[in-house]
């Protein structure tokens, strides 16, 4: 943070797998920008006049307009193929064509599928529930990762097929987003990934980049506070 505003502003929360998603991809570009935290619970007008769907993050771009729906783009994928158009060095979308597919797909995977799982079969059970000064519902959490969960994970660890990246040899949108999403279990769970070996030695080597584990420990600390302890899912 500087004491200039940068251009780009996200608005939104650390706790967002999607916030994290395109911090994520400022930071591997080394572009500045400030995060403005928003209550999704109870969005200000302002907001809700920016996100269509009431979802964050929403970008602005300070350059394009500084107030209004001007200069502004919903949706994390919007925001990250933005970014990568503005800022398009190091590239994190793959220049071969079937890879650039290839990437978009893992990232919609991601940010749909398996984070309908993660998110709401796992995090929202322990941690809304705890937020609320109510028991975690670990019987639901459990069942996802029990019943949704080994699918899933199966199919992203086939997806590499022995590469250290989704997509083009090197790292991604697609990589930056599966860890994203994984990450919103280990907010509030302990994640044995020992059933799928090439998926768990993609998420240790890609949530030690900085650029993941910044945004994460950020989340982690707001986790803790009311969440001191991780449960256990097994």
């Amino acid at each position: 943070m500087t004491d200039t505003a940068a251009d780009l502003v996200l608005y939104g929360s650390p706790v967002s797998p999607f916030v994290r998603k395109a911090v994520a991809v400022c930071l591997e570009k080394d572009v500045t920008v400030d995060i403005e935290p928003v209550d999704v619970f109870n969005p200000p007008q302002w907001f809700r006049d920016i996100s269509p769907m009431k979802r964050i993050p929403v970008l602005r771009d300070r350059s394009i307009a500084a107030e209004g729906v001007g200069g502004t783009i919903a949706d994390s994928s919007a925001i990250c193929g933005y970014i990568e158009k503005k800022h398009p060095s190091p590239t994190l979308y793959p220049a071969d064509a079937f890879a650039y597919g290839r990437a978009l797909f893992i990232e919609e995977y991601a940010d749909t599928h398996l984070a309908a799982a993660c998110g709401l079969g796992i995090f929202r059970p322990i941690f809304f529930n705890a937020m609320q000064g109510k028991d975690p519902d670990l019987a639901k959490a459990r069942a996802a990762w029990a019943e949704d969960l080994p699918a899933i994970l199966g199919y992203l660890d086939g997806a590499l097929d022995g590469e250290d990246y989704f997509a083009g040899g090197a790292l991604s949108i697609a990589d930056i987003s599966v860890a994203a999403v994984l990450m919103q279990i280990a907010l509030v769970a302990h994640m044995p990934l020992d059933d799928f070996p090439a998926l768990q030695a993609h998420f240790a080597r890609i949530s030690a980049r900085p650029s993941i584990a910044g945004p994460f420990a950020k989340a982690d600390g707001f986790i803790r506070k009311t969440l001191p302890d991780r449960f256990d899912l097994t």
